[in-house]
């Protein structure tokens, strides 16, 4: 991680250097090429307006611009304060090198195959992760789809642990920019099942693809980023055999990205605020997001 940048970045920001962004950030050249090359072979196999709508794509775009940005400043406003109190707190200091990579990634995997999996059965990560799943279509741009909730709602404590237990904070943030820049290029219908050693490995296209169907069989399967053995060890995976049914179950049609980002967190509060004992009133926080009372 000494690169002659680092200096610079940690200027920029006053030390606080946010790595997941930086890998993002820097990945959006090869995330655009990647894009047109789908598009263009969309064209090709006429499937191009089923696959893709273009004023979509652009609220794809701006929706993956705004949760950058305050993804940006929720870091230097109160994020890295809070890691840096876990570092502080941290048990060991478990050195970086050729021996110790892999399993750190292995681990930070671990971290967020929970953190995605909390995400859709506990309704406060929903009311965040719910306009990743908004999309009834499937192509690159729908990896932009991000909640600018996602630091308010707590996606950094998921992978605490690691700094708890002696990982350097830029690379744990580092390792979840690599992870979630894999994940983009497994938002496409272009690519069809790959290798069987492969797609017992690793999430492909065809796993990530039943990972944002409605099917009732597809539903909360496949929360793996890069690696599909912990769907496997958990009881958590589910194969590609129809065609995916894209969406949410209690669609939004919108193209606005205030609605986009706010309309669960707002019906989360609004069920909060309803009349009845406390607990049942808390329990919309806490419960599936399907959960009801009577």
């Amino acid at each position: 991680m000494e690169l002659n940048l680092i200096p610079f970045l940690n200027t920029l920001f006053g030390g606080r250097v946010e790595w997941k962004e930086v890998v993002l950030v820097g990945m959006i050249p090869f995330f655009l090429l990647a894009f047109v090359m789908e598009a263009a072979y969309a064209r090709n196999r006429r499937a191009i307006s089923r696959q893709f709508d273009w004023r979509e794509i652009f609220t794809n775009i701006n929706l993956g611009g705004a949760y950058q940005v305050f993804d940006i400043a929720a870091h230097l406003l109160f994020v890295a304060v809070a890691v840096e109190w876990f570092q502080a707190h941290r048990l060991f200091d478990i050195p970086v090198n050729g021996w110790t990579i892999i399993p750190i990634f292995i681990a930070l995997e671990f971290c967020y195959y929970w953190f995605h999996r909390v995400s859709h059965r506990t309704r406060w990560f929903w009311s965040a992760h719910v306009i990743h799943h908004s999309s009834e279509r499937m192509n690159l741009t729908t990896a932009m789809r991000q909640s600018m909730l996602y630091p308010i709602t707590g996606w950094w404590l998921f992978f605490m642990p690691l700094v708890v237990l002696g990982v350097p904070v830029p690379v744990v943030f580092f390792l979840y920019g690599v992870d979630l820049a894999y994940q983009y290029f497994v938002h496409t219908e272009a690519v069809g099942k790959l290798p069987a050693w492969f797609e017992a490995v690793f999430v492909t296209p065809s796993h990530h693809r039943v990972h944002h169907g409605r099917n009732p069989q597809y539903i909360d399967r496949n929360y793996g980023g890069v690696l599909i053995v912990f769907d496997r060890l958990f009881g958590t995976f589910a194969e590609e055999k129809e065609p995916v049914d894209y969406g949410i179950i209690r669609q939004i049609h919108s193209t606005n990205l205030l609605t986009l980002n706010f309309h669960e967190f707002r019906a989360m509060w609004r069920d909060v605020l309803k009349p009845g004992s406390l607990h049942l009133r808390l329990k919309h926080l806490w419960a599936p997001p399907e959960w009801a009372r009577e």
